[in-house]
């Protein structure tokens, strides 16, 4: 039975016009009802209910549309469900327990900054799910597939049970952690100890795992044209999640921000900082080998970027007690203090005089 066709051969349209129609429904009752356990955009990230809910409509209505149920987009298709259920369910589950979301308080009171978050999201969404969405198109079916299970078939699975497998860890062990400690404590237990965000890394695996799969049948010479290019070019979604952990509203709101308000509340800074030069900030890595590594590969080869460190003397107007200042420092280390070369670069007819 041949794909049914839906506005273009790419399911491009028919996806974006359903997740903006989605995200504005729950848009709607959040900003009218004030109500969080539903709704709420995945601006920090994670997404919650409206966020990944909109992810396995896509991958359904894309794969019924497409009636060519080969074992490849079964997987992928599957593979993205699989991934929005687990992150979707966990994120309810943990508001329910909260009753709500205290990121939008102020926000939420401001209808087109509020607004703004939705847009995001509905970016967010149809970007991220285009390795599914292309694949299942017409574009792409219309042409012969090969068998299910290359060495890039593989791989990909591999990657994507690894990614899941850590992000589905890494929340669990977070969010046992702070039922059971204090606000002082500082999470550096299972996967904590080798990354400071080991969700993030393993939610990127997944999605370059899927998109690896996705690409099969143009990397094998199975799809060509337009399809192929357009195949390819969905590495924009796994992309995408990656500069928007990175830079935008992932690590960006989680590194600086924390160390800073652990250091001017002297909430256990000392215990913190410690974490923070022991523990790559992505890639999982040992912290042993970790904390003696040379500041240009943290910067480069694991991610560190400069925007994420936070420098009590840039960052803060806070000076913590028992901290000495740069003239006790100085002293300290055999040096005159500021005002000692002053009076040294008096006579001592001057200094008699005063």
């Amino acid at each position: 039975m041949a794909a049914v066709h839906v506005l273009d051969d790419y399911y491009l349209a028919i996806t974006a016009l359903i997740t903006v129609g989605y995200q504005l429904l729950f848009f709607a009752i959040a900003f009218t009802c004030k109500f969080d356990k539903l709704t709420g955009p995945a601006s920090s990230p994670p997404p919650d209910f409206a966020g990944g809910s909109n992810f396995i409509i896509l991958a359904v209505v894309t794969i019924s549309l497409s009636q060519h149920h080969q074992a490849r987009q079964l997987v992928v298709t599957l593979f993205l469900i699989a991934w929005a259920i687990r992150l979707t369910s966990f994120l309810f589950l943990r508001i329910l327990k909260t009753g709500k979301d205290d990121r939008f308080d102020e926000m939420r009171q401001k209808f087109f900054p509020f607004l703004g978050f939705w847009v995001f999201q509905m970016l967010w969404v149809w970007t991220v799910s285009l390795p599914v969405t292309v694949l299942n198109s017409p574009a792409v079916t219309r042409y012969p597939q090969h068998e299910f299970g290359t060495g890039r078939d593989i791989a990909g699975v591999v990657m994507y049970a690894v990614g899941l497998a850590i992000e589905t860890v890494s929340d669990a062990q977070k969010y046992r952690f702070r039922i059971k400690h204090d606000g002082q404590a500082v999470c550096d237990k299972g996967l904590f100890a080798v990354s400071r965000h080991p969700n993030y890394f393993g939610e990127i695996l997944v999605h370059f795992a899927i998109y690896m799969i996705a690409v099969s049948p143009a990397a094998d010479g199975y799809v060509r044209g337009q399809a192929y290019k357009a195949l390819y070019a969905t590495i924009l979604g796994p992309f995408f999640l990656t500069l928007l952990l990175l830079f935008v509203s992932g690590v960006p709101l989680s590194e600086r921000p924390k160390a800073k308000a652990r250091y001017e509340s002297g909430n256990n800074w000392h215990g913190y900082k410690r974490w923070l030069d022991r523990t790559s900030i992505l890639i999982p890595f040992p912290p042993q080998l970790y904390e003696k590594m040379p500041t240009v590969l943290k910067r480069t080869v694991f991610l560190e970027f400069p925007m994420y460190v936070f420098d009590p003397k840039k960052h803060s107007g806070v000076r913590r007690p028992g901290e000495a200042s740069d003239e006790a420092r100085e002293e300290a280390r055999g040096r005159p203090a500021e005002s000692d070369r002053d009076n040294t670069s008096q006579s001592g007819e001057e200094r008699l005089i005063q």
